[in-house]
């Protein structure tokens, strides 16, 4: 699973989105670095350090650089700790591994040969399994639960299920643990089966010693209890998530990652849920497994939702369960993170998971989307707890996000009707591509067959708090003809001041709105009503700033532009024109301002409609 609880920093966006390398990304930390230490006015640059730093001058290229300096820190960490192949050994490990993030809680007692052992685990898996081999596979977790669902009953005729774990190269410690507490903290008499899915994994200990494992648990639990289904080549974890259910027996299948824990009596609430309703997806909500010292993190329920990439994360449960003041009532969830629980031939019958998808990501929430259109729900229960390893960092493909691109605008193409313009936009790509998406004409006769209802009607009934950005009129990077290698970026995004930089293409830094309104958002589109405000282009006493667009708007601020592709950007009330001015003699020595028009020309990447005059 790879969901937030919060929307992603631009840090995180560019780290871990954005598809280019890691070096790149670092680079962009030199250029901005370069740009404030050489680009600034001049008068930023002069005065002595007891000289008042106003808001212009010294203050904002300090205040700048601080976050620069955090920014680069966090790429640097990362850089370090990217995936690294079985067995790969890295010349520069001993030299970083105590300011490994692995060793900020843990560790401490560890001598040197033994922490680069727990590093090389570390940069494998992306969680702690040198840890993890040292703690019991059957190990006691909090009991987490509303205090009402321990008090609550169940049908003595509940479905049985097939538990199914995805994984390739999971530590096999971390792989055994959750098949231990699922055969552990689910009734025999209920749990038909477990099917472990092997998407090609090279680590040995997964093939011997897993089989070794299996072959005891049969001779203990019944012939076939456990199965093992092997890949002759990756899959990626949709497509396995596919093969574990046609290997299920069951009339309940429960489709997991590997890398988790159940907590008690995790399935009879579910099974209640499916069998009063079969066209019900249910998943157990989630508490978080630390990456590093494998304590249990409390997580507050929680519905499960998506931005406009389609990236999956985690929502405040809505009024209407508020409303019941039961903590142990079903919350509606509008997608799915990717763990779930559903009835086996329903599944089928909807139209399991879209294979024609790559690798990972953007499955989950396409079956939520499906699910609710095409008559069915989604439900999150508070009185089914698991606990989830989230890693450090991801070891399905070097290039995630390129998938997962390419699969949102999948689902875009096939459910979202006129709503599909958005997934185009958060990605900042234009409607006419060329990305394949691979063939979609079964999918959409699906959608057909199955006589679903549109995406509009989704918005409307199942996620109403997800923002709307039907006014955008033109979207992409705005350039201005004196430099055409330079884009209008945000900036250091907790200074609200835009600045022009190296065009890079790292979503989100560098995406423009232009609306309906005549409003310029500028960098992520904010996903709900819960998250902050998006940020609008202001004339703030005659300097570009970037403001919350609800927060300008209620105090009359200058947030409105007359703009034409080719044509200048000018203030509706103030009648001037954000341009740039040269300030030196380096690469990046051009600042933003707004003064009176010179006819600088300004254009954006994509056109949606025509645009307002």
């Amino acid at each position: 699973m790879l969901c937030s609880r919060r929307t992603k920093t631009l840090v995180s966006t560019c780290v871990i989105l954005s598809g280019m390398t890691n070096i790149v990304c670092l680079l962009y930390v030199g250029w901005v670095t370069n740009y404030v230490t050489t680009g600034a006015p001049k008068g930023a640059q002069s005065g002595g350090a007891d000289r008042k730093l106003d808001e212009d001058g010294k203050g904002e290229t300090l205040r700048i650089m601080e976050r620069l300096d955090r920014l680069e820190s966090v790429v640097n960490e990362h850089i370090k700790e990217t995936p690294q192949k079985d067995g790969q050994e890295d010349a520069s490990s001993s030299d970083f591994a105590s300011s490994s993030s692995l060793f900020d809680h843990w560790g401490h007692d560890l001598g040197p040969e033994s922490r680069r052992v727990a590093l090389r685990k570390f940069r494998y898996y992306g969680y702690n399994g040198y840890l993890s081999d040292r703690i019991s596979l059957t190990r006691s977790i909090p009991d987490l639960r509303p205090d009402g669902c321990r008090n609550m009953s169940y049908s003595s005729d509940l479905p049985q299920l097939s538990v199914i774990f995805i994984f390739v190269n999971e530590a096999l410690s971390v792989l055994l643990r959750s098949v231990h507490t699922a055969i552990q903290r689910t009734p025999l008499h209920l749990l038909k089966e477990i099917i472990l899915v092997d998407d090609h994994s090279s680590s040995l200990e997964l093939k011997e010693h897993l089989q070794r494992f299996v072959e005891e648990t049969n001779i203990r639990y019944g012939l076939g209890f456990v199965k093992v289904v092997r890949h002759d080549k990756q899959e990626g974890l949709i497509r396995s998530r596919v093969s574990g259910w046609r290997a299920a027996s069951a009339p309940v299948v429960a489709l997991f990652d590997a890398h988790v824990e159940f907590n008690t009596g995790w399935a009879e609430p579910i099974l209640q849920r499916i069998k009063e309703n079969r066209t019900r997806v249910v998943s157990p909500s989630f508490d978080n497994i630390k990456y590093d010292t494998f304590e249990i993190e409390e997580y507050p329920l929680s519905a499960q939702g998506f931005d406009w990439e389609l990236w999956c994360r985690y929502l405040n449960p809505p009024r209407s369960w508020w409303s019941q003041h039961n903590h142990t009532a079903p919350i509606r969830s509008p997608a799915l993170i990717g763990c779930f629980v559903v009835d086996r031939k329903y599944f089928e019958e909807i139209g399991l998971l879209d294979e024609g998808m790559e690798i990972y990501g953007g499955e989950n929430v396409e079956l939520g989307i499906r699910v609710w259109q095409c008559g069915g729900s989604v439900e999150v229960l508070p009185c089914s707890r698991i606990a989830h390893i989230e890693r450090a960092h991801k070891p399905y493909t070097e290039n995630l996000s390129a998938h997962v691109r390419r699969n949102a605008l999948r689902v875009a193409e096939v459910w979202m009707d006129q709503y599909k313009s958005h997934v185009y936009m958060a990605w900042n790509v234009p409607l006419q591509s060329g990305i394949d998406i691979g063939d979609i004409t079964e999918r959409k006769a699906l959608r057909s067959r199955l006589r679903c209802r549109p995406f509009s009607w989704f918005l409307s009934n199942i996620y109403p708090e997800l923002r709307s950005y039907s006014n955008t009129v033109a979207y992409g990077v705005l350039k201005n003809n004196l430099r055409d290698n330079l884009c209008l970026d945000q900036g250091p995004d907790t200074d609200n001041v835009p600045i022009m930089y190296q065009c890079h293409g790292m979503t989100p830094q560098q995406n423009v709105y232009y609306t309906s309104s005549q409003q310029l958002h500028l960098g992520v589109l904010s996903p709900t009503i819960d998250d902050d405000d998006n940020k609008c282009l202001v004339d703030v006493n005659s300097k570009p700033r970037l403001l919350e667009c609800s927060y300008a708007a209620t105090k009359n601020m200058k947030l409105t532009w007359t703009f034409t592709q080719g044509g200048s950007i000018q203030n509706m009330e103030s009648l001037c024109c954000l341009e740039l001015i040269e300030t030196g003699q380096s690469e990046f020595s051009f600042q933003l301002v707004i003064q009176d028009c010179t006819d600088q020309k300004w254009t954006i990447t994509n056109i949606l409609t025509v645009l307002p005059q």
